[in-house]
């Protein structure tokens, strides 16, 4: 006798992870980050040296973060957590961004693409002649 199967559970041979359903979308991630990463990793080398920081700190994953944070967009370490944080991470990202761009003289509008479509927005920050300002007083 077999045992019925909950339509929410994996057949045996799948993972949680990995769906025949979702078979398709594996390609369209693959290009996505082939196109996204390096961009934003680029825009990142281009802007980090701009803020005074190395460009080598760019490269190092988890800490980069946590320069564009602290370092670049000037923030407190608590906004470096609220980035980690899953489900609620999306807001502080955009904030960051925009602080971001404002460091650089940019408009909110700037920061919000540089949340959505940073792969575009951080080159060209890095190649603009934007220089880095740093108020007297945080913005947040």
């Amino acid at each position: 006798m077999t045992t019925p199967h909950h339509p929410n559970l994996p057949l045996p041979g799948e993972t949680p992870l990995f769906s025949p359903d979702l078979e398709w979308l594996l390609p369209y991630l693959m290009v996505w980050s082939a196109i996204t990463v390096p961009s934003v990793l680029l825009g990142w080398l281009l802007v980090f040296p701009k803020a005074g920081h190395t460009r080598w700190l760019a490269l190092i994953p988890g800490y980069n973060i946590y320069i564009l944070v602290v370092g670049v967009a000037r923030l407190s370490k608590l906004w470096f957590v609220l980035v980690l944080i899953p489900g609620i991470q999306i807001i502080p990202a955009i904030l960051v961004n925009v602080e971001v761009a404002r460091r650089f003289g940019r408009s909110e509008a700037f920061g919000l693409g540089l949340a959505l479509l940073g792969f575009v927005f951080y080159p060209i920050l890095g190649l603009s002649r934007a220089k880095y300002e740093i108020p007297s007083e945080p913005l947040w």
